[in-house]
């Protein structure tokens, strides 16, 4: 197969990644073949339970597997601060892998007020990484992954009602969300590099995996079951994330996904975006509405 697999991660000896959301599907298999590596897991999660329990499967696989737990609800600014605060405390980060989200829900609004959608997946993304940076600047070459989703192609963000104050349509908000994440990751890269940051941001999408993401919808329980043999599995599904978040041949600003089926399984390289996910006006106002919206200045100065 041609394009990166977990077989081709490297020994991550030393390293340590905070990955958001790491008690199932993506995120656990992503915390799975990163400790299997040897790197040092911060398993952040809503619900201690079921991280403990996920600590203890890795822990099966791999004896002496280094994990912790960080309580972390990215629907709440104030656990996105503790759990910022907890992380800082360690003797080096090297990824940051943004990969909590949410998947078409009812309508629901965060502790914060936000659109659920918009509010996990982007603005807890953003809180996250912006109260983090300058601990992953003390280790060189360390790297944000922000989780995209070919949705992406389909979003069309309402700046004139982002909390769905005035209308709500789930699937169109979870679109408009995962755009969200990569004008992210491009403004991100655009003001890292700009600042001479020793951090790199990089993107990712799973493709199509078999998760329990989508468990709001009826037609996803029952389609993607039938679909199994020919779509990612959850195993799968990580393998950009692996890629962006440690391979050694990344490009920074890249974003990456599977390269078979329309991008919908297979090995990871670099994927498509859409045209609108490069948009310089669109990603800096996001950026600046974000930080409004949060509190939370990056700190990163514009470029022009």
């Amino acid at each position: 197969m041609t394009g990166f697999t977990a077989a081709d991660l490297a020994s991550q000896q030393g390293k340590c990644f905070i990955v958001t959301g790491a008690n199932a599907g993506l995120g656990f298999e992503t915390s799975r073949a990163l400790a299997a590596r040897g790197a040092r897991i911060l398993l952040a999660c809503r619900d201690e339970g079921r991280a403990r329990d996920a600590m203890a499967r890795i822990a099966a696989e791999t004896p002496g597997a280094d994990l912790a737990f960080i309580p972390l609800d990215q629907g709440d600014l104030a656990s996105i601060r503790d759990a910022a605060a907890l992380a800082m405390a360690e003797p080096r980060i090297d990824a940051l892998v943004n990969n909590a989200g949410v998947m078409i829900p009812p309508l629901g609004h965060t502790r914060d007020g936000f659109e659920l959608q918009f509010g996990v997946n982007h603005l807890g993304c953003f809180a996250l990484t912006a109260l983090l940076l300058p601990k992953l600047a003390q280790t060189a070459g360390s790297r944000v992954v922000i989780t995209a989703s070919l949705a992406h192609k389909y979003g069309r963000i309402d700046w004139n009602d982002l909390n769905a104050d005035k209308s709500y349509g789930a699937t169109q908000r979870y679109c408009d969300s995962k755009l969200a994440n990569i004008l992210f990751l491009f403004e991100l890269d655009r003001r890292l590099r700009a600042a001479g940051s020793p951090v790199i941001a990089l993107g990712c999408h799973p493709g199509v995996a078999v998760t329990d993401l989508g468990r709001h919808r009826l037609i996803t329980r029952i389609g993607l079951p039938l679909l199994r043999p020919i779509l990612n599995s959850a195993a799968m599904g990580a393998w950009p994330t692996l890629q962006a978040a440690a391979a050694t041949d990344v490009i920074p600003g890249e974003y990456y996904g599977p390269q078979q089926l329309r991008e919908m399984r297979g090995p990871s390289a670099i994927a498509r975006r859409a045209k609108r996910a490069r948009n310089v006006e669109q990603a800096r106002r996001l950026w600046d509405i974000s930080a409004t919206m949060t509190g939370i200045d990056p700190g990163l100065l514009p470029v022009e």
